[in-house]
């Protein structure tokens, strides 16, 4: 495969994982906020459908493939998903996003620079082009976090950057993901014991949960997987910064939210920031 077509496919793959990341928001949210079931089991519902999923796939289509991934990694998801859960009770949305979004790339650039990459001019201003978009766009409902939430909130932000950049060393990506959320399932059983006096969740809430185990976590990872395969970590940082963008029109689009011009200038610099800071080469120390 040529480098042009390459690049082409993991642009393609990158993009379809960042519409996965948004739609697990939306039904998060609506799941959550909309009182359809309690954080506990949404994320059991959502970790077990997601391994379940990937399981049927392992044994149907690769009976000769052995599940991948590790302990580390599922740690690491299992953290992302059950705190993002928590934390998007008592959190608004636009403070939710720049807790999340401030670690995951706070997480991934670091280790990006301890291991040698050095943004260059270009990346470094379209970093903070897609900084400042993200600020404007949330600045109307950011408000000072509850201490729990917040500190639930930057936990899944950094557990999830440490997730992405397991995935740059993971081998198949189908298996690995499908190891990684096969793993999650027992801590999710034990943090669901923890709370079983809370449990709650109607058909609603079982729809959503599935949706988002099966298609927007389970099958939206393993093309995450695949796509970290072809970008740096700082890439890979920099490009989920898009994310609440993507996010914030598919609230215009399914769940009937205004558009507005804030949104509208916000998500053109964003995308004009990722867009300059991808293009852009990453220098070496």
């Amino acid at each position: 495969m040529s480098k042009a077509a390459e690049a082409l496919r993991i642009s393609a793959l990158t993009v379809i994982a960042l519409l996965a990341f948004a739609g697990n928001s939306l039904l998060c949210r609506l799941a959550l906020q909309g009182g359809h079931a309690d954080p506990a089991a949404f994320t059991l519902i959502r970790l077990a459908s997601g391994a379940a999923a990937l399981w049927i796939v392992m044994r149907v289509g690769r009976r000769d493939q052995r599940i991948g991934g590790d302990w580390r990694a599922a740690f690491a998801l299992f953290a992302y998903a059950i705190t993002f859960s928590f934390a998007y009770v008592s959190l608004t949305a636009g403070t939710g996003a720049l807790l999340a979004f401030g670690a995951v790339q706070a997480s991934m650039l670091l280790v990006g620079f301890l291991k040698g990459e050095r943004l260059g001019p270009a990346q470094g201003l379209g970093l903070a082009l897609a900084v400042a978009g993200l600020v404007y766009m949330v600045l109307p409902g950011v408000e000072a976090p509850p201490p729990l939430g917040a500190v639930l909130m930057l936990t899944a932000g950094v557990a999830w950057g440490l997730y992405s950049l397991r995935g740059r060393r993971a081998g198949d990506p189908v298996a690995a993901t499908a190891g990684n959320f096969l793993r999650t399932v027992p801590l999710a059983l034990v943090a669901t014991l923890l709370f079983v006096s809370r449990l709650e969740v109607d058909p609603m809430g079982w729809a959503l949960a599935l949706i988002s185990g099966v298609v927007t976590s389970g099958l939206g990872y393993v093309i995450w997987y695949t796509a970290l395969k072809g970008l740096t970590a700082t890439r890979a940082a920099v490009v989920q910064l898009s994310v609440p963008t993507i996010t914030a029109f598919g609230g215009v689009l399914f769940l009937g939210e205004s558009f507005t011009p804030r949104l509208a200038i916000a998500s053109c610099v964003i995308l004009g920031g990722v867009a300059l800071a991808i293009l852009s080469r990453t220098r070496r120390a």
